[in-house]
């Protein structure tokens, strides 16, 4: 077969493994490594022609830098302060150290267990904000810690490739002192270089660039893919390289644009590294490393949680905060992988280790998947259990509520203050009745200022939170949140907080109105509908009764 034919045959074989593993509810990163060994020597041996997928593959792991690169944004990290750090850096220390000492009770030699805890330690930051965004928690308080310590994660990542970059340009003879110093040069030399092109090339460039959106994406890849070459020729990996590219943009004002753009082509380049991934398993390896492949997968799934739980709840978040983020760290990442890959190809480790490595990240991924996807019902589960993670005054996240009334009593409880229901909220207000407006986003629990209405920080999910709100003086609850989930959890703690006063919901996807009347709820808005008929009751009013 020629090489196109073995290219189309490779995407049909991946997209119908995709869809597979979609109806599944599994990351595509699973499918297409699945895909990889279906085509790979282990299973059809369908690929002959090795080159075009591994230049597709290297370019793939270097739009993904440079999109990581992209998306730093220390205004995060200083808004998050000292969750962010301790909880990454922590959690970073315990899993490389107990990673460390478990590889060698399951045998492994000194650096393979090195190398092994070091891997343990990445999350995937791709997957955990595809969760949270499907599960539209990205700007809730745990998504936004999570993000914080995630990007802790990805910076630990490339300071460990640069590390492994100097050890193999030679450096390893000079002892660690000097590689350590010969990184802290580099890293110097290397942001001097990007300050000056952030200052005084990037920003005139750009005006001229973004003009045309065609040009401005083509120049963020050879942006990108210059700083990469540069990179691996000046001894820096090419993957360090392409993570200063995209930081270098990361302050401009395109760089939302710029990684909008580059999405889809960084997912579709990355497909050809797991497929090579995959195509390269031993699978005759696998049988060796099904055990200590399974206490890696189990020190992942629950260790790092529990970590990340146990740092949280020290340092004044509830329980069930530091639930849901401990629960974005109970896999490993496509880092991981490339990671092991990395010491494979400098010689430092076995090939075993990356068939060892790539069976965790697959157990890991696939079940934390569920896990994230299912956290509520989870965390309902575990609740009992978990109170040791918690201060009997849990004081930091308390810190993130921004109440403007002291009064523990209120007319209305509004769900959800985005543009809706602020709206909602202020319209009330404004009739001189005192309104308790509960929002999961920190930012939007301080934005909003009214001597009328006390802004809560809270989830309508949570049932302990429900009952400590002022339930007793309301005369109404409206919940203006979309997610139907969300809905039903609460009208269920209303009714199990015996309620009697009016409850308002809004049904903003079709069908849910159904769901909701079943529900018990018989005052259902349709915001939509209801603007649309104001509307037209306006025209009509204007143009006179009976008006065509």
């Amino acid at each position: 077969m020629d090489i196109f034919g073995e290219f189309t045959l490779l995407l049909v074989i991946a997209c119908g493994v995709g869809l597979i593993g979609m109806l599944l509810r599994q990351p595509l990163i699973v499918a297409f490594i699945v895909a990889g060994i279906l085509v790979g020597p282990s299973a059809f041996d369908l690929v002959s022609h090795h080159q075009p997928i591994e230049l597709l593959a290297s370019v793939g792991i270097t739009v993904l830098l440079f999109v990581v690169g992209l998306k730093l944004d220390l205004a995060l990290i200083r808004h998050l302060g000292p969750v962010a750090l301790a909880t990454g850096l922590g959690q970073l220390a315990f899993t490389i150290v107990f990673g460390f000492l478990l590889g060698l009770a399951m045998g492994l030699d000194m650096l393979t267990a090195v190398y092994v805890a070091v891997a343990l330690t990445f999350s995937s930051t791709i997957i955990i904000v595809k969760l949270l965004a499907d599960k539209r928690e990205i700007d809730s308080l745990h998504g936004r810690i999570a993000m914080g310590f995630l990007i802790v994660q990805d910076i630990a990542v490339v300071i460990a490739m640069m590390a492994l970059g100097s050890g193999g340009a030679g450096s390893t003879d000079l002892g660690w002192f000097m590689i350590i110093a010969e990184i802290a040069l580099k890293l110097v030399i290397a942001a001097i270089l990007v300050a000056v092109a952030m200052r005084y090339i990037l920003p005139t460039a750009l005006r001229h660039i973004a003009k045309s959106q065609e040009l401005l994406l083509l120049f963020a890849i050879a942006w990108g893919t210059l700083l990469a070459a540069s990179g691996e020729y000046f001894g820096f990996s090419k993957e360090v390289g392409a993570f200063l590219a995209g930081f270098s943009l990361a302050s401009t004002q395109y760089r939302e644009a710029i990684g909008a753009r580059l999405a889809s082509l960084r997912d579709f380049l990355l497909l050809f590294f797991f497929i090579e991934l995959g195509a390269k398993l031993d699978l005759s390896t696998l049988g060796d490393a099904l055990l200590p492949a399974s206490l890696f997968s189990l020190f992942v799934l629950l260790g790092n949680p529990l970590i990340v739980m146990a740092i949280m709840g020290y340092m004044g978040y509830r329980k069930r905060t530091s639930f849901m983020a401990g629960l974005t760290v109970a896999q490993i990442s496509e880092f991981s992988i490339i990671f092991v890959a990395m010491g494979i190809s400098l010689g430092h480790i076995p090939e075993q280790a990356l068939g060892l490595v790539t069976l965790v990240g697959l157990v890991t991924i696939a079940m934390s998947t569920y896990m994230i996807l299912y956290s509520r019902q989870l965390y309902d589960f575990c609740e009992p259990y978990l109170g040791v993670f918690q201060r009997r005054n849990p004081h930091r996240e308390q810190e993130d509520t921004h109440e403007t009334e002291s009064s523990g009593r209120c007319a209305v409880i509004v769900f959800g203050a985005g543009r809706y229901g602020e709206r909602y909220a202020r319209t009330v207000a404004e009739q001189g009745l005192r309104v308790v407006a509960v929002d999961f986003d920190p930012q939007v629990t301080r934005r909003i200022e009214h001597p009328l209405i006390a802004m809560r920080y809270g989830d309508a999910a949570d049932h302990d939170f429900i009952e400590s709100l002022p339930l007793a003086s309301a005369k109404a609850v409206v919940c203006t949140i979309p997610d139907i989930d969300t809905q039903l959890m609460l009208i269920s703690s209303l009714q199990q907080a015996d309620f009697s006063g009016q409850v308002i919901i809004t049904a903003h996807q079709p069908g849910t109105r159904a769901e909701l009347e079943r529900a018990g709820v018989t005052d259902i808005v349709v915001p939509l509908y209801d603007a649309a008929e104001h509307a037209a009751a306006k025209l009509l009013h204007k143009l006179g009764e009976g008006a065509v």
